[in-house]
């Protein structure tokens, strides 16, 4: 059975949607992957690593770009009526969380399905993006993604209805799953092109006032990613 989803007022609500940019900032185009290029999935997990020391170098829009889509991007059409399939999977393919990525500009909605960044809120809000206390790593980092769950994608997926979806506890584990799978791409991306990667919490009452979420939709996790500082 396919549910159909109630209409929501929040930009963030659809990636697929034209919401009104905020003032200077325009969406990005991301470029195509580049599939062939980075070491093998053995090389990276053995180097696969923490690290917290981040400089502010800033990414190229090509590893910006091959980012994102290693982390939760498109690989392969049409699984199911509508839906494409991720490099990370979801509790019955709900994909349920979405990617914020905060850069200097502003707070941008990674759009996989056309592999591009939706401008959300402007100015430099890195520092909401990593928890109290932690701003003396990579506080100038050029990239932190927010993983925000949206609940009502994961209790109207067009998926295998299980029941469980329902119930917020199985709900819970279910995103929570979710966000590690996406955070593990991108931490074997990083040991891949040798950058610095850091997964953290975050300043998520002041995040969530910034992108005036929903009810529905909970800030979980932040990864910061960039070049490691050169010692």
């Amino acid at each position: 059975m396919i549910h159909k989803r109630k209409k929501k007022e929040s930009p963030a609500a659809s990636i697929t949607g034209s919401p009104v940019c905020p003032q200077n900032m325009l969406p990005i185009k991301l470029r195509k992957p580049t599939l062939d290029s980075g070491k093998s999935v053995l090389k990276a997990l053995q180097q696969r690593k923490t690290i917290r020391e981040i400089s502010d170098k800033k990414l190229s829009l090509q590893m910006l770009s091959n980012l994102l889509w290693a982390a939760c991007g498109i690989n392969r059409k049409k699984v199911l009526i509508g839906i494409s399939g991720r490099t990370a999977a979801s509790a019955s393919n709900s994909q349920e969380i979405d990617l914020y990525v905060v850069l200097q500009e502003g707070i941008y909605l990674y759009d996989a399905f056309h592999h591009k960044l939706v401008p959300l809120v402007a100015g430099d809000l890195r520092a909401l993006a990593i928890g109290q206390g932690q701003s003396n790593f990579g506080a100038k980092a050029p990239v932190r993604l927010i993983y925000i769950v949206d609940v009502d994608k994961l209790s109207h997926t067009s998926g295998f209805q299980e029941p469980g979806l329902q119930d917020p506890e199985i709900q819970k584990s279910y995103y929570y799953v979710d966000t590690g799978l996406i955070a593990g791409n991108v931490y074997l991306f990083a040991a891949s092109f040798e950058l610095a990667s850091w997964f953290h919490n975050c300043n998520k009452a002041a995040l969530s006032e910034k992108l005036n979420l929903r009810d529905d939709q909970r800030i979980l996790f932040a990864q910061t990613v960039g070049y490691p500082v050169k010692k």
